[in-house]
């Protein structure tokens, strides 16, 4: 039982640990990001078009097949439930409350985890193995400021994008293919959810996309830079990275949901 009661006081005290580890390479990623830097400003602006372009442009293939079929079986099951969408003003509703508010930021969030999370820990290890975080420090550059600045803001600005696309073709996408099976208005339709959709839910969307870019890339980083000397490691950090990110995202997704929905 003694050793039992201990296990548990050594995991919970190593869970704090990482949890305080993490909010201070927060902070200090946050005073960077806050800080008025003179130099460096065409280097850090080409790292993060560079960011937005691997997270976003290249991932829209992705986020488009995805959103298509979300949209697509959401529209279809609620039509059947529901009857046409003619006159249903609740399933609009329901709509904006799948895909607009809880689908489309979680699944935004995991495309970005699965594509730019790992990619962007496995570069942060080979660059601290390889000491290259060492020789951008010796030369008399932040590493926070080159290297997590562009991927900070160009996974956040990507995520808000993507989260707009994926419920527009969600939304459009799915009217499309349950046209083919049911009977349903396409004007009444686009009104009922125009209506459905207020200005808290566009708020909630760009929280959101704020928060889960954030976390995603600190942790990521944080990650990657916990490797210091063996790459044996970085197989096992990659999966600790996504994993932890797809668990803080859900956690804030419910966080936020809570604050302005209850």
């Amino acid at each position: 039982m003694s050793s039992l009661v201990q296990a548990i006081g050594r995991r919970t005290l190593n869970s704090v640990n990482h949890l305080l580890d993490l909010f201070a390479f927060t902070n200090r990623i946050a005073i960077v990001l806050l800080r008025r830097h003179r130099t460096g400003h065409k280097i850090v602006l080409g790292f993060t078009c560079e960011q937005i372009y691997f997270t976003a442009m290249q991932a829209l293939p992705v986020v488009l097949f995805i959103a298509l079929i979300t949209g697509s079986t959401t529209v279809i099951q609620l039509t059947k439930q529901f009857g046409t969408l003619e006159g249903r003003n609740i399933v609009a509703e329901f709509i904006v409350i799948l895909i607009i508010r809880e689908l489309g930021p979680l699944f935004t969030a995991l495309i970005v985890i699965l594509r730019s999370a790992v990619a962007v820990t496995i570069e942060a290890s080979y660059m601290s193995v390889l000491g290259e975080l060492d020789a951008i420090e010796m030369q008399g550059i932040d590493p926070i400021h080159l290297i997590c600045l562009p991927r900070l803001i160009g996974i956040t600005v990507a995520i808000f994008c993507l989260f707009f696309i994926f419920d527009l073709v969600a939304i459009l996408g799915g009217y499309v293919v349950a046209w083919t099976i049911t009977d349903v208005a396409v004007g009444n339709f686009l009104q009922k959810i125009g209506k459905a959709i207020s200005g808290v839910d566009i708020t909630v969307g760009i929280v959101k996309a704020i928060f889960f870019g954030f976390t995603i890339t600190v942790t990521s980083l944080y990650r990657g830079f916990r490797v210091k000397k063996a790459i044996t490691q970085i197989p096992s950090e990659t999966s600790k990275a996504a994993i932890e990110c797809l668990l803080y995202c859900v956690f804030i997704n419910i966080i936020i949901s809570v604050i302005f929905y209850l």
